[in-house]
């Protein structure tokens, strides 16, 4: 090998060009048959020298060493003043210069989308999955309570009963279903694996009163009250409730297992979507999205006022530590960074809810390491943004406190996330948002404005950008509440004795065997061309 005197890159014997800056070169040894002796001997100089200077512009020297002069030649002239015409009609000519400019986003999205990393998602999936605690009483007698939120059917547009509602009279256009519950059990066993009761538990929200318990063979209680502010009722949602009473050395596993059917879904317009993924065709991109001040008047104004408080569930500090509101739009940090975005976005997209939308997503995706030894108590959105690190509930903070500057409605989604082989569970939390459709855009397909717009999922750390997957598994969507106490509810569902009472955390499984169907999709992890440079 050699190098280039030109750029130093490395050559080879033989070699006439540099394939890195491609200039000729001329090779101390030109004759075949010396430079093979040489090979043989051992002593084979391959390093290589400058060609000549040339004598004038236009003149360049071959591998042979002859002198061309490139401009002498007729054709090679006019074919010089052709280009430098194309190139000033193009700098010079409104027209061409807007097609040129048009066709690159697309140019751009191509080369990007060709050798950008995905994920690979199943399209439709039947599982079950199952949720086991384990207590272990180790001292004298115990107790505990415990709740489960039961989870309830999802659509494409949760709590509402249809998509968009149209105004010439005709039926509204149904929504998707993305997660159906088929069936909820609870197992109970003592520690040896054999299960001693099964209770099946309504999905259909019916209530079972404390009065009218369940009670197992080893004498616990099972019921199901509805919500409620006391130890007898739920403290989030519907749920199951259970009480123990453990003697020393008991153990109860308690097992709660959801067959899901879950469906892959897309609230984005975009060439991106697999078409086989439902959703798209009646999706939200960056030309058909609304402005920040199209939200309030969508939906009856209802998400608006619930989910852009500027501030969010306040922890206040802990073992000396100020963790202060996971969500906050006031931060100096989260202002700044918001700013940062907005700037970013070409002229008349700077109120645009998608468009900042989506930059605030690519943004975290850029700037934000996931976090695999995140704290206990989670980073609040500010410090997220701060130590660019976070994990998902730390990054979801992040994406709703910038989305709240601008009064963009973001509220959490609560549950757990499983590898695409359902192998390997985890809890997880992410986001929802609203994103209104542009006036023009619902006026031209008679749909009425009070309903023309998306509530759609956002996962930043699993660069799910409204998509919803079938590996994750939706627990409980956040009700609306300034203090955070239904979240705290949510994360700490029980009370315990604290004489030698311990529990284990949930630990998530797949039970059975996952029947998936309708093949696998592709999601492309790179910004979004045409929004913003690259971070």
């Amino acid at each position: 090998m050699g190098s280039c005197p030109y750029c130093q890159s490395v050559t080879y014997t033989g070699d006439t060009i540099c394939y890195s800056c491609g200039r000729i070169l001329a090779n101390t040894r030109s004759n075949k048959f010396a430079m093979e002796q040489q090979f043989n001997k051992g002593s084979l100089d391959t390093s290589y020298k400058m060609s000549k200077k040339p004598a004038k512009s236009g003149i360049v020297q071959t591998h042979t060493g002859r002198s061309v002069d490139l401009m002498k030649n007729k054709r090679n002239r006019t074919r010089h003043l052709v280009l430098l015409f194309l190139v000033a009609f193009v700098m010079l000519s409104p027209q061409v210069r807007d097609s040129v400019e048009k066709w690159a986003p697309g140019i751009q999205e191509y080369v990007l989308g060709t050798f950008a990393p995905y994920h690979l998602y199943p399209n439709e999936a039947t599982f079950t999955l199952d949720r086991t605690v384990v207590l272990v009483n180790s001292n004298s007698n115990g107790w505990a309570y415990e709740d489960i939120v039961i989870p309830t059917d999802i659509e494409s547009l949760y709590g509402e009963i249809n998509d968009f509602e149209f105004t010439d009279g005709t039926l509204p256009s149904p929504t998707s279903s993305i997660q159906q519950v088929e069936s909820v059990n609870l197992f109970f066993d003592n520690g040896d694996s054999i299960i001693d009761d099964a209770i099946p538990v309504p999905t259909d929200g019916t209530l079972r009163s404390f009065e009218d318990k369940i009670t197992t063979s080893k004498g616990h209680s099972v019921w199901w009250p509805g919500y409620g502010i006391d130890n007898s009722s739920c403290n989030v949602g519907n749920c199951v409730k259970m009480e123990f009473v453990l003697g020393p050395g008991e153990i109860v596993v308690f097992s709660f297992q959801v067959k899901i059917i879950s469906t892959s879904y897309s609230w984005w317009d975009s060439n991106r979507v697999d078409s086989r993924v439902a959703g798209s065709d009646e999706g939200i991109n960056v030309d058909n999205s609304g402005t920040f001040s199209d939200v309030e008047f969508r939906g009856d104004g209802e998400h608006f006022q619930k989910f852009t408080n500027p501030t969010w569930y306040d922890r206040g500090s802990r073992n000396g530590i100020n963790h202060s509101y996971a969500i906050n739009s006031q931060h100096e940090t989260v202002i700044a960074t918001a700013a940062l975005i907005s700037s970013s976005l070409p002229e008349g997209l700077k109120d645009n809810a998608y468009a900042f939308s989506r930059a605030s997503f690519d943004y975290l995706k850029e700037n934000v390491d996931y976090d695999k030894e995140a704290p206990i108590t989670a980073r609040n959105g500010p410090q997220c943004l701060i130590d660019k690190l976070g994990d998902c509930d730390e990054q979801t903070n992040a994406f709703l406190s910038l989305l709240r500057v601008v009064g963009l409605p973001g509220w959490y989604v609560f549950g757990a996330l499983a590898d695409t082989e359902y192998k390997h569970w985890e809890g997880h939390a992410w986001g929802y948002i609203l994103l209104p459709m542009s006036e023009s855009w619902c006026e031209s397909r008679n749909i009425d404005l009070n309903t023309c717009f998306v509530e759609a999922s956002v996962d930043v750390v699993n660069n799910k950008w409204l998509l919803h997957t079938p590996n994750a598994y939706i627990s409980w969507i956040e009700e609306p509440d300034a203090t955070g106490t239904l979240l705290s509810n949510y994360y700490s569902p029980g009370k315990y004795s604290s004489n030698g009472l311990d529990r284990s955390p949930p630990l998530y499984s797949t039970a059975g065997i996952v029947d998936t169907a309708g093949g696998q999709f592709q999601v492309k992890v790179f910004p979004e061309v045409g929004l913003q440079d690259i971070w």
